[in-house]
């Protein structure tokens, strides 16, 4: 099929358009190529997607409305749009909230007002968050749950946007599936989360901030296991309009400290570790109950931590000795 990909330069959007384009779909990707991190690993991204030639590439804000109108007037025949675009990072939405606005909710009302001007539109898939389930102490997380209890303003944000597909649904009738993503990592992934803070501060011998005093625990969830969730539903043909929403997560958190060690074991050095409190957007333990994704996407992690953090750190080795 031919697909609309947003933030295809980021950290998941590249790996699902590859994938995609390695069965067989052709690619619209889009991406405003922000500066919230290195700009350059976003090329490289790219720039493993330039080489398949039923990839074509936008660079466009997804709250751009005129920009996005022009796009599926261009290309009418798109039969699947997988909005992955978004502001990310918890903290920083303490220091500019406005992104997170910009992005993430005023993103994702432009995106289904586009996906109405699709005559061939099948139903269309959107990033959520386990970040949703805010201070739910009870877990492991459900689809269930209530979510009206926010840690921070993105998790407040993915919230929103949520709410903003049910209300295509229900007065548009635009079929979607929204995934709420559990910390995803591995190879070409961000900059400015745990797995790439710790491996490289371990590497080059700086010390590592921990905190909460390292009582915390979060479902890691290897990116491979995350795209073929994604392509799941992505193959979902919902029977009507609905706005359905699934966890994707690895179902089985790792604490912190033990977290840590494995990069040491990959690593083969060990961490010097700063302890610091509980930061205010930060929440204790993330846990995803995965039956309705297993049962309806076909979803079924398969990569332990120490399989994943290996091939995490063996790419991080190789992808910062490259010439510039």
């Amino acid at each position: 099929m031919k697909m609309l990909i947003t933030g295809a330069a980021g950290f998941i959007g590249s790996q699902v358009a590859k994938a995609a384009l390695e069965r067989g779909d052709a690619v619209i990707g889009v991406d405003n190529m922000n500066a919230y991190y290195d700009p350059a690993l976003k090329q490289a991204r790219l720039d493993r997607l330039a080489a398949h030639r039923h990839f074509e590439f936008v660079e466009a804000s997804v709250s751009d409305m005129a920009a996005m109108e022009r796009l599926v007037t261009t290309h009418a025949d798109i039969e699947a749009v997988v909005h992955l675009a978004a502001q990310a990072g918890v903290a920083y939405s303490i220091e500019n909230p406005l992104a997170y606005a910009d992005a993430n909710v005023t993103g994702q009302v432009v995106m289904f007002e586009a996906a109405l001007r699709l005559p061939r539109l099948r139903h269309v898939v959107y990033a959520s968050s386990s970040s949703v389930y805010g201070l739910n102490e009870d877990v492991p997380f459900r689809e269930s749950d209530r979510v009206d209890r926010p840690a921070s303003l993105y998790a407040a944000t993915k919230r929103a946007g949520e709410l903003i597909a049910h209300s295509y649904a229900n007065v548009q009738g635009i079929a979607s599936t929204g995934l709420r993503f559990f910390t995803v990592y591995g190879p070409w992934g961000r900059p400015d989360m745990a797995p790439w803070l710790f491996t490289s501060a371990i590497l080059e011998g700086r010390p590592i901030t921990v905190y909460n005093n390292g009582a915390m625990q979060r479902d890691f969830t290897f990116i491979d296991d995350i795209v073929a969730g994604v392509l799941g539903a992505v193959d979902r043909h919902p029977e009507r309009a609905e706005n359905r929403i699934f966890n994707l997560g690895n179902n089985q958190p790792v604490a912190l400290m033990d977290f840590i060690a494995t990069i040491e074991r990959a690593t083969g050095r060990k961490a010097e570790i700063n302890f610091a409190p509980m930061r205010k957007a930060d929440v204790e333990t993330t846990f995803a109950n995965i039956d309705l994704a297993t049962s309806e996407l076909g979803f079924a992690p398969k990569t332990s931590i120490d399989e994943g953090m290996d091939r995490f750190v063996d790419w991080y080795r190789g992808y910062n000795a490259r010439p510039d």
